[in-house]
């Protein structure tokens, strides 16, 4: 059977893919055990709880020697579980990006506490450089921008890419609230929402341009964003969106 895993950075549509997956109905889909574990000191998986990090890759690996699993975890902290050997062999690992502009204005309109370390680029950076190190071929890096330019060809090239059927029906759903992401339900209404891959509607008052502070986490995460977007699939999104 198999495990894939997708790593984030918040507010990369990681959420709208975890959808996705549901409704492909052929995977245990898994949502953001390491971070609930950081949060709230234990994760749900299959109805298991699971402490730590060890114990969840323990499961992980049980569950995905009887059924295919997916897990969407997120990159605000980082896990000391990526420098466990066990991770790279354990599942087939991939990342999904968004250009810092857009993902940077969206988490700061959820959380004006946000500090610069959550956002997330760096964090994904060193998990993408820890489990290429152990990985036996390429990690793939998928773009937000393309997913929701043309969700059929980056869905595909995705599927081929981590080796999993492409099921075209799974790219639209109806929307719906969804028991995975329940402990962090208000951070997902737009994928609630949602019904396919499609950019929301919204303009925020507070951006990279016109926010000092933004500006500068905008400075510092680029680096790391650009690095992550020279593996992409298919090559560069030419535009931010």
């Amino acid at each position: 059977m198999t495990a894939v895993f997708l790593w984030a950075h918040p507010r990369s549509l990681s959420t709208a893919f975890l959808r996705m997956m549901l409704e492909r109905g052929d995977f245990l889909v898994v949502h953001e055990p390491l971070s609930s574990i950081v949060v709230q000191g234990y994760a749900i998986v299959d109805g298991e709880k699971v402490g730590t990090p060890a114990e969840l890759l323990d499961l992980i690996e049980q569950l995905s020697a009887v059924q295919q699993v997916f897990v969407k975890e997120t990159t605000e902290y980082l896990y000391d579980v990526v420098a466990d050997p066990r991770l790279p062999r354990l599942a087939t690992h991939s990342f999904i990006i968004r250009h810092p502009a857009r993902a940077i204005a969206s988490h700061y309109a959820m959380n004006p506490l946000l500090t610069c370390h959550e956002i997330g680029y760096r964090h994904q950076l060193e998990i993408f450089d820890l489990l290429r190190r152990g990985a036996a071929g390429p990690l793939p890096v998928i773009e937000a921008e393309r997913l929701l330019d043309d969700p059929h060809r980056t869905v595909r090239a995705y599927c081929r890419a981590v080796g999993i059927p492409f099921l075209p029906q799974a790219l639209t759903w109806q929307p719906s609230e969804r028991r995975e992401w329940s402990r962090t339900a208000p951070w997902h209404r737009d994928a609630a929402r949602s019904t396919g891959f499609r950019a929301p509607d919204r303009h925020y008052a507070q951006t990279v341009d016109n926010n000092p502070v933004l500006a500068d986490f905008y400075r510092y995460h680029l680096p790391f964003y650009e690095r992550l977007r020279a593996h992409s699939l298919g090559g560069r999104h030419a535009e931010p969106l």
